[in-house]
Order: structure tokens, then C-alpha cells, then sequence
């Protein structure tokens, strides 16, 4: 069973370990098509239709699922590797670890936005992007652009405190935790971040920045918080929902696992720490 660690905690040893695991992911062709199921998802997740991984009760068993098949795939290639979490409540500069040129690299150049710095930077011709919704095939940030400030410690506890999990018309507009977290209703949390990252991960094709696994790792993070908090608290809707998964029912893209199935991480991977 895997330990998932903060990423300012990492040893240069294990950060070395995940930046030559996703290369290699990448180098073997099974990098991009996550990259592309994550893109599908978000063009076709709507609220006033079918939705899954976003805009649903499901957003976060399905990402729990997706970030299971991506941190198993990484094992694939090596075996110590677990996903890292980014913390932004405490990391929350341009300036934090997190950004070296040990880990994920530096901001974009002004003008273009292209990250020229650490293992995923284009010169380094390791990092390509062919899944894109143009010719550019490089990298992009513009951190703190498109919104100042990435969410607080108070931001994030006053949607822990939220006690119903969702609610009806289960979309964007829901009250309830899940869609506090997801971001489209309260002090936004989990889509404020992708806006404040920008480039790539501003867009449907976000896990072209490899930093994607490590904010939604923190979500699930923040998911398995919550799950603490509230033992006698659980998924909704539990049956006969229409456009959404209930809680029995299988998630696409697998079909095989159900929210149901994702509510107990803990015969598979921890926390380092709790919240």
C-alpha cells in the first residue's frame, strides 16, 4: 500500500523518481491518452445532460478512479512512486519548491507562456504535447494571471465544514461539499487553482501539466478529509437519478468501479499526514 506525500516533503531522490516516471509514461505512448479521456470528459460533462467527471455528484469518485489509473501506471514503470500532493494553501507562490528545476519547472516566458525551465520544459525534448487544440506543442503557465491568489487555509476549511455531500439539480449549481470543492459555487476551490496555473491547465487538455496530479491529489485529499469529518455522512444521490451516477451505478469510462467502490481508499493508498 502507497503513502502519498506532501510534495514539499519529497526527498530529491523520491522527485527525481516521479519526474523520470512520468518521462518514461510519456516516452512509452501511455501518458497522452490520459490526457485525452480527461478532454472528452469535460467537452461532453454538461448540466442540463449526461455529466461524470465534472459538473456531477461523481467528480470526485471519478477523479479518485482516474488518479488510481494514472499513479498505477506510473508504478508500472516504478514501483516506489507514489503520487505527491500540492498543498496551495501553504505553497502558494510562483516562487514555492514546487516550481524548481528539480520538479515541475518555472512559469511561462512572457509572450507566449512557454515553461522553459525543469524536465518539462520543450528544449528538453521530452515534453511534447500531442493532444492540443492547436499547433503549439510546448508547455504553458501563466501563474497568478488569470487569478491572483490560489485558495487559503480558511477558504478550504469552510467548505470541509459543509456536511451534505450534494444536492439537487446535482450540477454546477448544487449546494453541498462537492460542488464547493469543485468550484463552481462558494470561494472556489479546485477550478480556481486550474485558472491561477494557466496554460495548459486552464484548459480540457489540463493533465498536459504534469502539476494537474498533484493538485487533484490534494482534492482527494481533501475528499478523504471530509470522509473523516463526516463518518455517517455519504455519496449522493444514492438511486434513480437521471443524467448523473448514483451510487451503485459503474462510471464510464471503465464501467467497473461505481462511487460505491471509491468511497475506501484505504486498502489501496494513505495520506502522509492528515488535513
Amino acid at each position: 500500500m502507497g503513502v502519498r506525500k506532501n510534495q514539499a516533503t519529497l526527498t530529491a531522490q523520491e522527485k527525481r523518481a516521479f519526474v523520470n516516471a512520468v518521462l518514461a509514461l510519456k516516452a512509452n505512448g501511455g501518458y497522452d491518452p490520459f490526457v485525452t479521456t480527461h478532454n472528452q470528459f469535460i467537452l461532453s460533462d454538461v448540466d442540463n445532460g449526461e455529466r461524470t467527471g465534472h459538473r456531477s455528484p461523481s467528480f470526485l469518485p471519478w477523479h479518485r478512479q482516474y488518479l488510481l489509473e494514472f499513479e498505477q501506471a506510473l508504478q508500472a514503470v516504478d514501483p516506489s512512486v507514489t503520487l505527491p500532493y500540492w498543498d496551495w494553501t501553504a505553497d502558494r507562490s510562483a516562487t514555492s519548491g514546487l516550481w524548481g528545476a528539480d520538479f515541475m519547472g518555472g512559469n511561462g516566458r512572457a509572450g507566449d507562456g512557454q515553461v522553459t525551465t525543469g524536465p518539462f520544459a520543450f528544449s528538453t525534448g521530452n515534453w511534447r504535447l500531442n493532444v492540443n487544440t492547436d499547433s503549439r506543442t510546448y508547455l504553458r503557465r501563466q501563474l497568478g494571471t488569470g487569478v491572483a491568489q490560489l485558495p487559503t487555509r480558511p477558504d478550504t476549511e469552510s467548505v470541509l465544514a459543509i456536511t451534505t455531500y450534494d444536492a439537487a439539480p446535482w450540477n454546477s449549481s448544487s449546494t453541498g461539499f462537492r460542488n464547493n470543492l469543485e468550484g463552481w459555487r462558494g470561494v472556489n476551490l479546485h477550478n480556481r487553482v486550474h485558472v491561477w496555473v494557466g496554460g495548459q491547465m486552464a484548459t480540457g487538455m489540463s493533465p498536459n501539466d504534469p502539476v494537474f496530479w498533484l493538485h487533484h491529489c490534494f482534492v482527494d485529499k481533501l475528499w478523504s478529509e471530509w470522509q473523516k469529518r463526516n463518518p455517517t455522512k455519504t455519496y449522493l444521490p444514492t438511486a434513480g437519478t437521471p443524467d448523473v451516477v448514483d451510487l451503485n451505478e459503474p462510471m464510464k469510462p471503465w464501467n467497473t468501479v461505481s462511487p460505491a467502490d471509491m468511497l475506501n481508499h484505504s486498502g489501496t493508498y494513505t495520506y502522509d499526514t492528515g488535513y
